[in-house]
């Protein structure tokens, strides 16, 4: 599934096409997306496909198509503090852009039925930590991820605001799949073929709305043990924050408000957006869109806003172009403020080094 999309050059040329497609809709949702680059989900050999509107997949590692997981984000309805389970984790490219979301008391928990996929997940979340400016941006949820067949979740482990799961499900799962969420929560999953957003209303009431059709592999069923039991999978446990780690978060805080004024006060209360790195402009066009839905194809255009503007404008856009970016121009390095003013501080270096989560970079 995908390919509803133009492929991008980067990670924010792709963000521009689902914007431009009405795939992301909401700014929160296109911030995280910005903030972590898909292609570093992407085995090194295979990184040249990264920015196309289509699925992955090499042995058990997968990720779903950029316009997939656009629906997926928009519909989870997601908010600082809530608490996220998400079956079939995979990499974790999902769960990390939603605990930029969800922030520092948020829950975040992923189930991985492969054990080699979960061990690269963690590489991949511990390479973000370490080397992303986005890290940086944020109050992070970090994922936690476990090994086990998602069918099979300990009876006693806590409900959760939002469910996500990556793989098909079929009817006779589906009372299963909503069991695990909170009233008022919200459960997003491929229902018999469609995309479908369940909320639970009250303690046996349900709204189900179908978002799209999509194709996913199906559930894996479990398989008995030699003794003839299930092997229950046991979340993780919803730990409270250690007094340091909560005057980690505190601290963090205080300097971002910090910055945030200095830089109010130096552009005179108008406080201007740095952009990661200066980006092409992108051309009004219009843009095909393909939707499957059953076993036929409907293909529509998608038109900017803008697109009934004169010839004239385009071109006065191209000047503009021309006069603002000259070529051959290197973007300049993105600047990390709340780096730069951690290590100015009068602390000693593994003080510094532990507000700034250990980062490389």
């Amino acid at each position: 599934m995908g390919g509803a999309v133009s492929a991008g050059e980067d990670n924010d040329e792709l963000i521009d096409h689902l914007k431009a497609a009405q795939y992301i809709r909401s700014e929160l949702v296109e911030q995280a997306f910005r903030a972590v680059d898909r292609a570093d989900y992407y085995l090194e050999e295979f990184k040249e496909n990264a920015y196309k509107d289509l699925a992955w997949k090499h042995g058990n590692i997968h990720l779903s198509a950029p316009c997939i997981y656009s629906e997926v984000m928009e519909a989870l309805d997601l908010q600082p503090g809530l608490s996220f389970l998400n079956l079939g984790s995979g990499t974790g490219y999902l769960s990390s852009m939603v605990g930029l979301i969800l922030g520092p008391f948020g829950v975040n928990h992923g189930v991985e039925l492969h054990s080699d996929v979960t061990e690269y997940a963690k590489q991949k979340l511990d390479f973000f930590i370490r080397t992303s400016d986005s890290f940086d941006k944020f109050d992070f949820c970090e994922p936690s991820f476990v090994t086990g067949n998602c069918l099979e979740i300990s009876p006693g482990c806590s409900q959760y605001d939002r469910v996500y799961c990556g793989a098909g499900v079929q009817k006779q799962h589906e009372g299963y799949m909503k069991s695990l969420l909170k009233v008022g929560g919200v459960l997003v999953m491929p229902l018999e073929e469609k995309l479908t957003k369940i909320t639970r209303t009250g303690p046996s009431a349900w709204e189900t709305k179908k978002i799209l059709a999509v194709s996913f592999a199906p559930l894996i069923q479990p398989c008995q043990s030699e003794s003839g039991e299930s092997r229950l999978v046991q979340l993780p446990p919803l730990a409270v924050r250690s007094l340091q780690d909560l005057a980690r978060i505190a601290i963090r805080g205080t300097i971002k408000k910090v910055i945030h004024q200095e830089a109010v006060n130096k552009n005179g209360n108008r406080l201007k957006n740095t952009p990661r790195f200066k980006r092409r402009r992108v051309h009004r066009r219009r843009m095909e869109t393909i939707v499957f839905l059953d076993k036929e194809v409907f293909a529509s255009q998608i038109s900017n806003p803008s697109d009934d503007t004169s010839c004239r404008d385009l071109e006065d856009e191209r000047q503009e172009e021309e006069v603002t970016t000259p070529p051959d121009t290197k973007p300049e390095p993105p600047v990390n403020f709340l780096r730069e003013k951690v290590l100015s501080l009068p602390l000693p270096d593994p003080l510094k080094y532990y507000l700034l989560y250990y980062r490389e970079k």
